[in-house]
């Protein structure tokens, strides 16, 4: 967890760095830009799924943490890295075919070089586990905290957000306006949110004949008005064929927003709600929110 002061610094430190770059209000969120303010070169032509174990021969002795040394032992695992020494950011070149991760990715690294707290920290590796917004170990969380305020544009993200209608096409929308991948623009549009809604993010994992009987839980997050009204949700880690949105998924629909689903909260409530549902090959994205809940919006999105 990152403590209100640290929070409040990192913000600052995202804030200045948008500010002097110029490029706050700038689509997408010119990330190069913000690259070569902040001083550091890049290299993104290394193809870490098949690099030579020999590349990290000089970086080992710069590692202090066991389980960073390990990553070394995983090379494909690895994502990107910062190398303080050397003001280089390293990235996957694998990642060029998904720039919303890719753009994160380059941020977290920036965030490992500009919050200057973290100077001890002389060779940062990180993979999809470090790299996930739920990750607490300090460091990388702090890093990944900077690198979405700074995707995002602090308030300008939520502002954008009320000028649409709720719902899955507003987000993917969103996602391209300011550059991100789906999973983080959903994340950060429900946490954001000031409507009641909630996301629902499902694995699908793959039994031994190739096919996907069950979608498993990835992740859950609420917004504060969902939490403030109705609690948690009372749901399972997985979900078989009953379910409406594994039927979606069963039946290839790839994304709709007609949705009608009856669930239990945590508190012994029925709640009526209804839900979109998009499914990018890798995850399955349930958006869920009580029935009759609307957005204000000014503009209407059309998904295709």
């Amino acid at each position: 967890m990152i403590d209100d002061f640290t929070r409040k610094e990192i913000e600052k430190i995202s804030r200045n760095i948008l500010k002097e770059s110029k490029s706050f209000d700038v689509f997408p969120t010119p990330v190069d830009k913000i690259l070569s303010y902040s001083n550091f070169a890049v290299d993104n032509k290394i193809d870490l799924q098949n690099i030579d174990d020999s590349f990290f021969d000089s970086f080992k002795e710069k590692l202090v943490d066991p389980s960073k040394k390990a990553l070394l032992h995983a090379l494909s695992k690895i994502k990107g890295f910062f190398y303080r020494e050397e003001k280089i950011i390293y990235i996957d070149a694998n990642l060029d075919q998904n720039l919303g991760k890719k753009n994160f990715v380059k941020l977290h690294e920036i965030g490992h070089g500009v919050l200057s707290w973290q100077d001890e920290i002389i060779l940062a590796l990180d993979n999809d586990e470090t790299l996930s917004e739920e990750y607490d170990e300090q460091f990388e969380a702090e890093a990944n905290y900077f690198a979405s305020i700074t995707l995002f544009q602090h308030d300008r993200f939520l502002e954008e957000c009320e000028k649409l209608n709720l719902g899955l096409g507003a987000v993917m929308s969103l996602r391209k306006k300011f550059g991100a991948s789906v999973h983080s623009a959903f994340r950060n549009y429900v946490l954001q949110s000031k409507n009641r809604c909630a996301l629902l993010v499902l694995n699908h994992p793959v039994n031994a004949n190739g096919f996907t009987n069950v979608l498993t839980t990835r992740d859950l997050f609420y917004s504060k008005f969902f939490l403030q009204e109705f609690g948690e949700l009372m749901l399972p880690n997985e979900f078989g064929f009953k379910w409406a949105f594994v039927q979606d998924f069963k039946f290839q629909k790839k994304f709709h927003e007609k949705g009608a689903i009856s669930l239990d909260t945590k508190d012994g409530e029925k709640l009526e709600a209804s839900y979109h549902f998009f499914n990018n090959t890798y995850n399955s994205f349930v958006f869920i929110f009580p029935k009759g809940e609307k957005n204000r919006a000014k503009t209407k999105v059309v998904f295709q």
